[in-house]
């Protein structure tokens, strides 16, 4: 199951992709340019439907409807992509350099893959569905909690229904992205085991990049603060989706804490050892 941002930056109107010399189409009716690249931002000014604007860089952000890439434009804001006909889910400009949280792990030799602790807890947690379906909070999803990102789970390359280990393999195709997005939003402050490292995986897994790189947890860890303090305190407030406890959070909450504070010799970030 996903948390996601459901807070809309846009009404969106849909219609089809139209390229443009003078930059990108917007395509919905009113698309809010926010200070940085989330809802969470002070919006700066507006776009209308069919508007071209120009994409300096882009960079990862709050997740709208299943997008967390956030454009930044010519007048120096961030939009979300998925209000921008770019013609792609993915990169059409360079990336962002920098982060307004103090992240960005620029070595690139942190562990791209979490234990087999980190991957039976997601999965466990997950649980499986060998076809799409809704989660408990009504986003699709399939396998071992990957969330759809066209129809019917179209870009899965796996045969449906899924197996075990079909499933199993689709999860290892998906956490890369999220130790990713967990290794450009921490600085170079924290030290973390394999243990911590497939734990806070677990949680971005859970929540959403977008939503991870805004978070307290983050920003604490970024300071320097004790990694098993941070971990223990903030993990466990992430127990809502929905508007309501789930007490299936509450439990992976108490999971993942209890894995980040067993000790481990092997380490996972800032270097993968």
């Amino acid at each position: 199951m996903k948390i996601t941002a459901i807070t809309a930056a846009a009404v969106l109107v849909l219609g089809s992709f139209i390229p443009s010399a003078s930059g990108y189409s917007i395509k919905g009716d009113v698309v809010n340019c926010r200070s940085g690249p989330g809802t969470s931002y002070g919006v700066k000014k507006t776009y209308k439907k069919g508007q071209n604007v120009s994409i300096s860089c882009q960079t990862t952000g709050t997740s709208i409807s299943g997008n967390n890439l956030w454009d930044k434009t010519g007048d120096g804001c961030y939009v979300a992509d998925y209000y921008v006909y770019t013609g792609t889910n993915g990169y059409v400009a360079k990336k962002c350099g920098g982060s307004s949280g103090g992240g960005g792990s620029s070595s690139g030799s942190y562990c791209k893959k979490i234990n087999s602790a980190g991957v039976n807890l997601v999965a466990k947690s997950e649980g499986f569905v060998s076809r799409p379906k809704p989660d408990p909070i009504g986003l699709p999803t399939v396998g071992y909690g990957h969330l759809c990102q066209k129809k019917n789970c179209a870009e899965v390359k796996y045969k449906f229904p899924l197996t075990t280990t079909t499933g199993k393999q689709l999860l290892s195709d998906d956490l890369p992205k999220y130790t990713k997005c967990l290794a450009g939003y921490l600085n170079s402050k924290p030290k973390l085991n394999d243990n911590q490292w497939a734990a806070l995986t677990s949680w971005v897994f859970n929540v959403g990049c977008g939503n991870a790189k805004t978070s307290t947890l983050v920003k604490r860890l970024n300071k320097g603060e004790s990694p098993n303090t941070v971990a223990a305190q903030e993990l466990p407030k992430w127990r809502m989706a929905g508007g309501r406890v789930l007490q299936g959070l509450v439990t992976r909450r108490a999971a993942e804490v209890k894995l980040f504070k067993t000790a481990s010799s092997k380490q996972a970030y800032p270097k993968c050892s």
